[in-house]
């Protein structure tokens, strides 16, 4: 439920063009939170939500047992800049990023590799949108 959202990530999950059977890729989820929110909101769609740590995936895995049993939210511990697509995996619709430091700027070199990543990630009409706006900014990966 949305209650367990900070009101910061509850603008951004309500900032997002979501809609029923997208495929969501959320990149550092920390504990889950915007995850499961999202999960619930595209119906039956689905969630991958990543993260660098083995600490915050362990976290996630932990709150969002209901939404991972149900089929509508995967983890995976890996950073952006490593992250494919598995062999029978399909492409997002979307991307979200909060506090991504190699898609905010923070480290350039990790962000161009993180974009190459995400370019062959998401659908052709695929979009990536990160913290940083109002409350949030869409980055153009394509053309």
């Amino acid at each position: 439920m949305a209650n367990d959202l900070s009101p910061r990530l509850l603008a951004i999950v309500d900032a997002l063009p979501l809609r029923q059977g997208m495929r969501v890729l959320e990149i550092g989820c920390g504990p889950g939170a915007a995850a499961r929110e999202i999960a619930r909101r595209i119906g039956d769609g689905h969630v991958l939500a990543i993260d660098r740590s083995a600490k915050a995936i362990a976290q996630a895995r932990a709150a969002s047992r209901a939404e991972i049993a149900a089929g509508r939210l995967s983890l995976r511990q890996v950073a952006i800049e490593d992250f494919n697509l598995e062999a029978d995996e399909k492409p997002f619709d979307i991307a979200v990023a909060v506090r991504v430091g190699a898609l905010d700027g923070r480290h350039p070199e990790a962000g161009k590799i993180a974009l190459q990543r995400l370019e062959a990630a998401l659908t052709a009409q695929g979009r990536l949108f990160i913290d940083g706006g109002d409350p949030l900014r869409e980055i153009v990966i394509r053309g």
